[in-house]
């Protein structure tokens, strides 16, 4: 588990730099999860630090496989200065905990809820989990076990989310492309949805 943690905190660093801040947070019955914060201009990027560290496992299997299943971090990416983004840090920790306390697989078009702000103010509660690669690319672990993926979160307003689940997490980003949404503003308006 430690080993995994190190090589994904190294990928980090490689492709965000050296974080300006980190949290830990531990829950009941669950693994340390941390946040690592990073700087980058105009944008700050908060990155989960331990859901890895365990491959995810389908809810319906009769035993976990202690080695092989996803595994995955999540990134959330947020202009600076606009909102109080630094109140993340417990619901990124919550999203990550996820696999372990409700034993959900985290993968891309996938809505989260936080049931709660992501922060103070924030009109969103719940994320969108986009594809991995882009900016952290996949971290290849030593056979048998799968490759940890990096996971953008992009913010939803309840409107969004209740759209995405008719219409599907592609539609919705279709819509965001439509109109142009800066999904990294944290106090944006949600898309028109006819």
């Amino acid at each position: 588990m430690g080993e995994v943690l190190a090589l994904v905190e190294a990928r980090l660093r490689t492709a965000l730099g050296e974080p300006d801040a980190r949290a830990a947070v531990t829950f009941l019955g669950t693994d340390r999860i941390e946040v690592l914060r990073f700087t980058d201009g105009d944008l700050v990027r908060y990155a989960t630090l331990g859901m890895s560290a365990q491959p995810m496992t389908d809810p319906t299997a009769a035993l976990a496989d202690p080695v092989k299943g996803p595994r995955a971090e999540l990134l959330l990416t947020v202009r600076a200065g606009l909102a109080d983004t630094g109140k993340v840090l417990r619901p990124l920790a919550v999203l990550a905990a996820s696999p372990q306390v409700e034993g959900v697989v985290v993968a891309p078009g996938a809505s989260l809820d936080t049931g709660e702000p992501l922060w103070p103010g924030a009109p969103f509660t719940s994320v969108l989990v986009a594809e991995s690669g882009g900016l952290v690319e996949d971290l290849e672990l030593d056979a048998p076990m799968d490759p940890v993926r990096f996971l953008p979160l992009l913010p939803m307003t309840p409107n969004e989310a209740a759209w995405k689940r008719v219409h599907g997490a592609q539609a919705l980003q279709e819509r965001w492309l439509a109109a142009g949404t800066d999904l990294r503003d944290p106090l944006r308006r949600s898309v028109t949805l006819d």
